[in-house]
């Protein structure tokens, strides 16, 4: 059985072990019943999720020219603390960074390879913590907008890391960590402005990844260039696919190519 389409990040359920499925157009496909099961995954073509044009991907699954025109891939996207929605001021799409930018946001904590702070919507919880292959994650700040997530993050990243190592992801190689322990060590780092949003009592969140083998050395599979990859499928954590032979496929760093996936039996 073949399935044909472009790429866009997993989705996912939070149960246990978490589900995830691959959206395309006019199908779907369940990942984890491919689990254990051979599959080859080919390159077709390109598909900018903005234009739809056969264009090579620059970013996030834009083509180039987009990347640089949709508010979806504006700064305040990775810089929470560029947002100025707040302020009534346009970046790319005025309308769009209201909706996007004021509504209420969690500034959480998060153990995927290593405590790290992070910003994400409200309604994105779990999933953000799916997405970054954390085991365990709490939420420490409730804000009312984006801004206010972000100078939040800003202040706590001067006295803990905000990014994730994605091979000592992948690898398990991490240890459980207390981090209700860690909120409240950070709590005096917290700017005045977010202060009254502080959440004061509430118990970590575990998330359990449906992974049978973990690779020792991770190697990522560049679709783009070996045009096509066969494999035992074994694992799914954060946004990536798990193989028998150590090749780890991050779906999320190849939104916008259009592949098709084939189940061999």
């Amino acid at each position: 059985m073949t399935y044909q389409g472009v790429l866009t990040k997993m989705a996912s359920e939070f149960l246990d072990p978490i589900q995830y499925y691959l959206v395309f157009e006019t199908d779907f496909i369940n990942v984890n019943q491919l689990l254990d099961k051979t599959i080859t995954l080919a390159f077709v073509e390109y598909q900018c999720l903005n234009c739809g044009l056969n264009k090579p991907i620059y970013r996030q699954g834009f083509c180039k020219s987009c990347f640089f025109d949709v508010p979806q891939a504006a700064d305040w996207v990775m810089r929470p603390e560029l947002s100025k929605a707040h302020l009534g001021k346009e970046d790319r799409d005025l309308a769009f960074e209201k909706k996007a930018q004021l509504q209420p946001h969690i500034v959480y904590l998060a153990n995927s390879s290593n405590v790290k702070v992070g910003v994400t919507r409200k309604s994105q919880v779990p999933t953000r913590w799916i997405d970054q292959g954390a085991h365990e994650a709490i939420e420490i700040v409730e804000v009312p907008n984006r801004y206010l997530a972000g100078i939040t993050e800003v202040a706590l990243k001067e006295h803990i890391s905000d990014k994730t190592n994605w091979r000592t992801m992948l690898k398990n190689d991490i240890k459980d960590e207390d981090l209700v322990v860690w909120r409240d060590r950070l709590k005096p780092y917290i700017p005045n402005e977010a202060l009254a949003y502080v959440i004061e009592s509430n118990t970590e969140t575990l998330l359990q990844f449906p992974v049978s083998q973990y690779p020792e050395k991770p190697k990522s599979l560049n679709l783009e260039k070996s045009k096509h990859y066969t494999g035992k499928l074994v694992g799914i954590k954060g946004q990536y696919l798990i193989f028998e032979d150590n090749t780890v496929f991050n779906v999320r760093g190849n939104e916008g190519l259009v592949v098709a996936i084939s189940v061999n039996v």
